[in-house]
């Protein structure tokens, strides 16, 4: 391929997943579901207009590093704390009935493998797709509502954050232990001495970056300094560690998150994230989303997909929240809310499928857990307000 190739590619990519992106919005659908069905249409499967290489691939891995970057920086810790250890706990919850939800899920349809397997790894990978939580739309919709500063809108708020956290962590395990080379002993060390090594060097470098923010605030060389130590946790997290790259991003992130200029960083990277980066690393889900395999079983097991992965967070989440003495109303708005899934569960599904543990038919599932999510979470918080408030 002629290397001047790769311009047009980017020019088809970034009109038709605005176009796509701008027509998911009015549909009341996530934008990224519109630049994921964008690269569908192009990619290989339908219309063919754009073919996937090597130098897209690589720029949707910086994509998705970008995006864990900027989730890390957007992280509230204060409120974290606050919250803590109930959202804690209904976190917890969040990603372990989900986890094995998806996990008996899998070896249901294709059976159960013993310890160690291909195949179990591969029903365990889509309980880790189920374990992420995306709030967007729940706090948008408690926005409209005024309750996202009540008791139960800002424990959905925490408890998705930590949702996020415990999900990477347990994806970091799963993608080490998958590994032939290596053992359970060494994943749980390696991981171990990967976060106690980014606690220590985390401390100085935020430091650093609050006297550099108060000696020149908003400045472009914030920014450019923390994307640097974004690449850099990426590839000290692969290289040294065998951890996936975008945990290191989201670390880098959580590190920045509370110096004075954390919003401004996040503005400058949503710059490219959102023009170039972003675009490319949706649409090339949508490249790698194979329709040709579609077929009675996969799509049977797609439509279970979804329910498990509605069901299971409703389930973990608001019982977890009873225990904490929430009440029935409000444990089950608390569930309802947690239950929604979006970039963090592509990203998740697109490392699956970079290191093997997944195939590329199973993006049908995954996309249609976000539509369907992304639909129903705003419609049921709205009905149980109502109902509620009525009462």
């Amino acid at each position: 391929m002629e290397a001047y190739n790769i311009f047009k590619d980017l020019a088809i990519i970034i009109v038709f997943a605005k176009l796509f992106g701008i027509a998911a919005r009015k549909c009341k659908a996530p934008q990224v579901v519109g630049e994921i069905l964008a690269g569908l249409l192009i990619g290989p499967s339908v219309l063919g207009l754009v073919q996937q290489s090597d130098f897209l691939v690589q720029m949707a891995e910086v994509g998705v590093v970008l995006l864990m970057f900027s989730a890390g920086l957007e992280t509230d810790l204060k409120e974290l704390m606050k919250t803590g250890p109930v959202a804690f706990l209904i976190a917890c919850a969040g990603v372990f009935i989900p986890l094995i939800g998806g996990t008996l899920l899998y070896m249901g349809f294709y059976g159960a493998s013993p310890f160690g397997s291909e195949s179990f790894y591969m029903a365990v990978f889509i309980g880790v797709i189920m374990t992420a939580t995306s709030v967007s739309i729940t706090v948008q919709s408690l926005k409209e509502m005024g309750r996202l500063k009540g008791k139960v809108g800002t424990t959905i708020l925490s408890a998705a954050i930590i949702d996020d956290v415990i999900g990477i962590i347990v994806l970091t395990f799963v993608i080490g232990f998958k590994s032939p080379k290596s053992n359970p002993g060494s994943v749980v060390l390696s991981t171990f001495l990967f976060f106690l090594l980014a606690f220590a060097v985390g401390i100085v470098v935020y430091k650093a970056f609050k006297k550099l923010d108060e000696r020149y605030p908003h400045t472009q060389r914030i920014p450019i300094l923390s994307l640097a130590l974004c690449f850099f946790f990426a590839y000290a997290a692969e290289r040294y560690f065998g951890i996936a790259d975008i945990t290191g991003a989201y670390v880098a992130g959580v590190v920045l998150c509370s110096i004075q200029d954390s919003s401004y960083i996040d503005q400058k990277m949503e710059i490219s994230s959102y023009m170039i980066f972003g675009p490319v690393f949706f649409a090339s889900i949508g490249f790698k989303t194979s329709i040709d395999h579609l077929n009675s079983g996969i799509l049977l097991f797609s439509i279970a997909f979804v329910l498990v992965a509605l069901i299971t967070k409703i389930i973990g989440c608001g019982i977890m929240a009873r225990i904490c003495k929430f009440s029935i109303p409000d444990s089950i708005k608390i569930g309802v809310g947690m239950m929604t899934r979006g970039e963090v569960a592509l990203i998740v599904a697109q490392k699956g499928l970079s290191v093997g543990l997944l195939t590329s038919e199973y993006f049908t599932a995954v996309i249609l857990l976000i539509i369907a999510s992304s639909v129903s979470t705003p419609i049921l918080l709205k009905l149980l307000y109502a109902r509620h408030d009525a009462a």
